[in-house]
């Protein structure tokens, strides 16, 4: 991770010196994994089992994370869906990264030129699909997920055509699959479509390298219209008769189907022979979301939801199953984020990364040692164009939190305080003058996202129902 200082002179530089690659040399070509990348949209980091969730059951994904590693410290990109995918997908964090909020709406993020983390991969010879809500360019833009890097797409290109369960089509390559009368009839929901389309492509690339992205729907809430309660599922199975308000059920029938098919895709790459070749992550692509019942307890302890910049905003459930790679039944307490999983999957894959990428290798920690020290800064922000911007960075233990420009900045020991109760600013206002310093160092500014200048725009995808 690199320390910008903020001019706009070094901004221009930077930007005018463009990406040069690096080859990363960690594994020879033969033992190449296929990589698949499995991302929740809004699931908190208490929802799983396997991270303390004692009311949803999540057998499949708990089956997952005891065949290998959970990670107790991962960080999405962002606090919400944009934000987070284009750090997923770049390798730059929040403050360099193209997308940095859901708003303002444009219609594509990614530009000719941005280097994607699919298109690593398929440089160094993998096939690649995807599935679900891409969110960083949309049909026939230059941003749309086929023309940064994927053979192929199945789902949603624009984040508030996902808000749709049932929907009148879904974006699949550079066409439609249409849906007709979908909205009415209510026969095709869209999570089984994208767990199909995920099958498929596994069925289809198992004989060679791939690199597949299921970036899921659910449990995200859905346009209130298609339900009263903001969650569209067929049925509330198998908490039907669960003595919960009617929207927790909801809601955990969605958690219940993913889970099942998280279960299905496992069960495929054991039945195709190549589960000892298979890299397979589980996460979600921030902290859950605030109208989810509390007796759930979305986050665990942790302290806000998404859109939040506390923990439950942005830390995530994270696990990794690699067998014979990454030892089972493991936890590990090391620090990660989303903008690692390029150079990461580069350093497995023999790949070529960009330069001055904000991510590092975490293959060490995948193997379960611990990853080498550092003084990495780890930073996020949120609501440039919003009633209030926030910014956070993470150096080492201590968390800084500044919430809304000119307010105090907050700062929280993480290794005794998890749940951020405990504000020590007073006590270390030498750390407070560091973090005030790095807020204003990690963020190369961005026209698309002036920060005071409150959005006034709207979604910029109709529905055509």
């Amino acid at each position: 991770m690199y320390l910008l200082n903020k001019t706009m002179g070094l901004v221009l530089l930077i930007l005018s010196i463009g990406f040069q690659t690096v080859t990363a040399q960690q594994i020879n070509d033969g033992d190449r994994p296929n990589i698949i990348f499995i991302m929740a949209d809004d699931l908190g980091y208490g929802d799983l089992g396997a991270y303390g969730q004692e009311l949803i059951q999540t057998p499949n994904i708990d089956a997952l994370a005891n065949a290998g590693m959970k990670f107790s410290q991962a960080y999405a990109g962002g606090p919400v869906c944009t934000s987070s995918r284009s750090v997923l997908m770049t390798g730059l964090h929040n403050g360099h990264t193209v997308a940095r909020d859901n708003v303002p709406h444009y219609p594509s993020y990614l530009q000719e030129g941005d280097v994607t983390l699919a298109q690593v991969l398929k440089n160094a010879g993998y096939s690649t699909g995807g599935v679900g809500k891409w969110s960083l360019g949309d049909a026939q833009m230059e941003g749309r997920a086929t023309n940064m890097g994927f053979d192929t797409w199945t789902g949603y290109l624009n984040q508030d055509h996902a808000h749709y369960y049932y929907p009148s089509y879904l974006d699949h390559d550079d066409r439609k699959i249409l849906l007709s009368d979908n909205p009415i009839l209510r026969n095709n929901y869209s999570h089984d479509i994208l767990t199909n389309a995920t099958l498929n492509f596994i069925r289809e690339n198992s004989k060679k390298p791939f690199f597949f992205y299921s970036a899921y729907t659910v449990p995200h809430f859905s346009a209130p219209e298609e339900d009263e309660h903001g969650l569209t599922v067929p049925s509330t199975y198998p908490y039907t008769d669960k003595d919960w308000p009617e929207a927790a059920k909801k809601y955990a029938a969605m958690i219940y189907r993913l889970d099942k098919d998280v279960g299905k895709i496992v069960k495929l790459i054991n039945e195709l022979g190549i589960r000892e070749n298979t890299l397979i992550i589980f996460t979600s692509d921030n902290g859950g979301h605030s109208n989810a019942w509390k007796g759930f307890k979305t986050n665990g302890k942790l302290k806000g939801y998404k859109r939040d910049l506390y923990e439950g905003g942005i830390r995530v459930p994270f696990i990794a199953s690699w067998p014979g790679v990454i030892p089972a039944g493991q936890q590990s307490d090391e620090v990660i984020g989303f903008q690692d999983m390029m150079p990461t999957f580069a350093g497995l894959s023999n790949a070529s990364i960009p330069e001055n990428i904000d991510g590092v290798s975490v293959v060490e920690a995948l193997k379960g040692n611990a990853l080498p020290e550092n003084n990495r800064v780890l930073y996020w922000d949120f609501g440039h164009t919003r009633q209030r911007y926030d910014q956070a960075v993470r150096i080492g233990d201590w968390k800084g939190i500044r919430r809304g420009q000119g307010q105090p900045i907050e700062i929280y020991d993480l290794a005794g305080d998890v749940s951020e109760q405990h504000n020590l600013a007073n006590a270390h206002p030498e750390l407070v003058n560091k973090i005030d310093k790095l807020m204003q160092m990690m963020v190369i500014p961005s026209p698309r996202y002036p920060v005071g200048q409150v959005y006034k725009g709207g979604p910029i995808w109709k529905k055509d129902w």
